[in-house]
């Protein structure tokens, strides 16, 4: 390079970060955010317009995204004219996001924060883990359907663990029961009428048996499926009525074939651990997990992906032979996953992968910096809490959020007779 050319791009350089100084300067510490609602038709008519003070208006709502998730991130309410969440990553990563999350997932938020609302049955599903994602999207990409083609698999190459945390009581399948606990289970529902399962429980007591099990319910066709899936909502509704031990897990079938009568799913649910959570209690659903959310409304958190491949309860494609690829086959002991600490004393959910955290914010009488790093996104669910970053205060009351920026993190929050959640990034 010659001399003229490095003062020239010394001086580009310098000029770049007086740019971004003169940005962070003007910018607010403590970004309000609009946010996005999705309404897909299986949300509550109801949780999410009540908590947001909207009028219920009969239409489902479904989700609200906060975020910088491109289909729909975030606006800032106070900044560039509403300008995107993700538009002020791009424009200044190392501020908004700070210097260790962008070298490791690039100029992108890693996660998404949501309130979700099931008024029905999602789809049973299992999302890809890190290499699948990729192996999967750079395949698709390369000759692949469209991005937006409703048989495609792979939106993104990313992948998408998730965390749920109930606000009200709330109903899910996550991953597979032990198989001598569904050999139980399956030998209530044969008695209860469900004759078509015995094939089933033979499966099961094979070798690699809830792979065998789950295989062979996907590829039924024709008469064999819809026999089973009739015996098997009749059963579970008998095993409802009589209530006792598996009035629940039967539950799940029944709520599967209300709201999709004749969906393999109902006898899907059979092989899955069902879920009664209560507030504040959380499910973690790693790759590989198969799940559903059947009803109820909570927080989720996920890795800022969009990455779902479908078995059941849906009308959307189903690849089985992908589906197969990605699914984990190992039983899942303990759906419930439990809640911790931070150095700092807040409640936290922390999960085995670095894309995320989720901070439970509650019965702070002062304000109390909360341990986290990088950037941070605060939603209140009840009453009115307080944040402070670098010298500014913001209120947020009931189904307001915000962003507080790597540069001007950690916050401190204060809720008193207040409830809300904080993500974060893993440690």
């Amino acid at each position: 390079m010659s001399e003229g050319s490095a003062a020239a791009a010394a001086a580009a350089e310098s000029a770049d970060r007086a740019d971004r100084a003169d940005r962070a300067d003007s910018a607010p510490a403590i970004i309000r955010l609009d946010n996005g609602i999705r309404n897909y038709a299986w949300g509550s008519t109801t949780d999410i317009p009540r908590l947001l003070g909207l009028p219920v208006t009969g239409e489902p709502v479904a989700e609200l995204w906060m975020g910088a998730h491109p289909d729909q991130p975030s606006r800032a309410r106070d900044q560039r004219g509403g300008a995107g969440l993700d538009e002020l990553i791009a424009s200044d990563p190392i501020g908004l996001l700070g210097a260790p999350t962008r070298q490791r997932y690039g100029a992108r938020l890693p996660y998404l924060l949501k309130l979700l609302a099931a008024g029905k049955c999602l789809s049973i599903q299992v999302h890809p883990n890190q290499e699948q994602a990729r192996a999967g999207y750079d395949a698709e990409v390369g000759g692949g359907p469209a991005v937006d083609a409703g048989h495609r698999n792979y939106t993104d190459p990313h992948h998408k663990p998730e965390l749920l945390c109930a606000l009200t009581e709330f109903e899910a399948l996550c991953g597979f029961r032990p198989v001598a606990a569904t050999l139980d289970y399956l030998g209530a529902l044969i008695g209860a009428g469900a004759g078509r399962l015995a094939g089933l429980r033979e499966l099961l007591g094979g070798r690699d048996p809830l792979r065998a099990a789950f295989t062979e319910l996907l590829e039924l066709s024709g008469p064999s499926r819809e026999v089973i899936v009739a015996e098997t909502t009749a059963a579970a509704r008998a095993l409802v009525a009589e209530g006792g031990r598996w009035s629940g897990a039967a539950r799940a079938s029944v709520l599967a074939a209300g709201d999709f009568p004749g969906d393999i799913g109902v006898v899907l649910a059979v092989l899955l651990n069902y879920v009664r959570l209560n507030p504040g209690e959380a499910i973690f659903l790693r790759a590989g997990n198969v799940h559903a959310y059947l009803r109820g409304f909570g927080v989720e958190i996920l890795a800022n992906s969009d990455n779902v491949l479908r078995c059941g309860l849906t009308e959307k494609h189903i690849d089985v032979a992908e589906l197969l690829k990605v699914t984990d086959f190992r039983a899942l002991d303990e759906p419930l996953w439990p809640r911790t600490s931070l150095p700092s004393g807040q409640p936290a959910f922390v999960v085995p992968v670095p894309d995320f955290e989720l901070v439970v914010l509650q019965d702070m009488a002062e304000f109390t910096p909360v341990a986290v790093a990088g950037p941070s996104l605060v939603v209140c669910t009840a009453g009115s809490l307080q944040v402070r970053a670098a010298g500014e205060i913001v209120s947020v009351a009931q189904g307001q959020s915000v962003f507080v920026p790597a540069r001007n993190g950690p916050p401190q929050v204060r809720a008193q007779s207040a409830h809300g959640f904080l993500a974060a990034v893993g440690g």
